[in-house]
């Protein structure tokens, strides 16, 4: 839904400049959908705040940009596994079945849908869960500007076979596979709500 620049209250614009401005929004808005272009405002459509929402400072992510934030946060959550990789797991390999932190990165957008600031919002824990251990592999923070609203905790989990007790004698050759399944724990911290807990596989 597109949204129309509000009146300045005591000071009514003409009809025909009220026109000339819808027509060259719209005019924008279209040549945008046409060929990808961004708005001025940076490529987001900002709803214009009513009365309750004045000191807001979030906004709702737009649709356009859905393909840009999985693309971004795919790319911090494999960073966040390629530095673990060389500090807290200590493994030469880090094996993932394909395409799976792109659909960890989609189920974390969709529950960020309902959240006043989006994914921007978002504190996000990843950990390693080995045989019922949990291991902290580290914090994605998907707008360092924004104070968070809400955590999520992704749980990833190994395969057993991949990962030997006697791991210490391995050294850096030894190599991690994880699981297909994963969980994702959401939230709310400024709120007593429990907890909501998915299991994906």
């Amino acid at each position: 839904m597109v949204y129309t620049q509000a009146l300045v209250f005591g000071h009514r614009m003409p009809a025909s400049s009220e026109e000339d401005n819808l027509v060259e929004m719209l005019r924008k808005f279209v040549h945008h959908i046409k060929y990808g272009k961004h708005f001025e405002n940076g490529g987001r459509l900002r709803k214009t705040m009513s009365s309750s929402s004045l000191g807001s400072e979030c906004c709702m992510e737009d649709e356009f940009e859905e393909a840009s934030l999985l693309s971004s946060l795919t790319k911090r959550i494999e960073k966040c596994l390629a530095e673990a990789k060389k500090t807290t797991l200590r493994c030469h390999q880090l094996l993932l079945p394909r395409h799976m932190i792109a659909r960890v990165a989609g189920d974390i957008l969709r529950a960020a849908v309902d959240e006043p600031c989006g994914i921007r919002g978002a504190l996000i824990n990843v950990f390693l869960d080995t045989d019922g251990k949990l291991q902290k592999l580290g914090i994605v923070t998907p707008d360092q500007s924004v104070t968070p609203t809400f955590e999520l905790s992704v749980i990833l989990k190994t395969q057993l076979e991949s990962w030997p007790s006697l791991q210490h004698l391995f050294g850096s050759d030894k190599e991690l596979r994880l699981r297909s399944e994963y969980r994702l724990i959401k939230r709310k911290l400024y709120s007593s709500a429990s907890p909501t807990i998915h299991e994906f596989y």
